[in-house]
């Protein structure tokens, strides 16, 4: 059974993200394993690159020590191979069109199919110029999961009909930080996706509280976590790992309230 579908079948799933290399690969590998067991039901893991445009300060600041400690695509590749000998938890790869690119979209595609990639994110590539990846993700069964913003109905349900994985809903906090209108933006998407599909709507505008993460359940079946865990590990360092954790743990304490 494809692992991204399992993630979401016990309960609404908490998707953590943290940039590969930042502090190190080696503590990216034991991030992984201690958020899988603080309740982590996905894991989101960026390939670091230059220009981050899609992400806010905190991601563009682990993209950079990650790219000045020498991290690369095919060390990233070696990392999830060395997790998929100890864990089966799903992962998503989010990166940038460039880095795909550079690498041979055929040629990346297969190899993270490979090593056990289940589903990839590229932020700056719009649904409607997916052509180029699409097909060879299905090829060789990645989730090309696409990301929806409010818009017109036409446009969410589209994607909706079409999307892979899940969807990621994106509403924005905007200048006045209203969770509220972010929350009931979130809600409108999963309701205009669902009146078309069934696939799983996971939400997220920079959650970094348990408060945050459990409204944002209680109108999703998922929450993604952008940047919180990353500020931690910018703030910790190699002493990161338990902080993480302690987040990732309180952080699905909530989810599972906002059920």
């Amino acid at each position: 059974m494809n692992k991204i579908k399992q993630a979401f079948e016990h309960g609404k799933a908490l998707i953590p993200f943290i940039t590969c290399g930042d502090p190190s690969l080696e503590l990216t590998e034991q991030l992984v394993y201690a958020m899988e067991e603080a309740g982590a039901d996905m894991m989101e893991l960026g390939i670091p690159f230059s220009d981050p445009t899609a992400q806010g300060p905190a991601v563009q600041a682990a993209d950079a020590r990650a790219l000045k400690n020498g991290v690369t695509t095919d060390r990233v590749f070696e990392t999830v191979e060395k997790i998929r000998c100890n864990s089966q938890i799903p992962l998503v790869l989010v990166t940038y069109a460039n880095v795909v690119f550079s690498y041979g979209a055929q040629r990346f595609v297969q190899k993270a199919a490979q090593i056990g990639v289940d589903g990839l994110i590229v932020p700056d590539i719009p649904y409607e110029e997916q052509e180029e990846f699409a097909p060879v993700c299905q090829k060789h069964g990645l989730a090309l999961i696409s990301m929806a913003a409010p818009a017109s109905r036409e446009r969410v349900q589209m994607i909706a009909k079409q999307a892979q994985g899940f969807l990621c809903c994106v509403s924005a906090l905007g200048a006045a930080g209203d969770e509220a209108g972010a929350v009931e933006g979130i809600a409108q998407l999963k309701k205009l996706a669902g009146e078309v599909s069934d696939i799983p709507c996971a939400a997220g505008f920079e959650i970094a509280s348990p408060a945050q993460a459990a409204a944002v359940a209680a109108v999703s079946d998922g929450v993604f976590v952008d940047s919180a865990a990353v500020q931690l590990c910018g703030q910790y360092g190699e002493q990161c790992v338990p902080h993480v954790a302690g987040l990732v743990r309180s952080l699905k304490d909530a989810v599972r309230a906002g059920q």
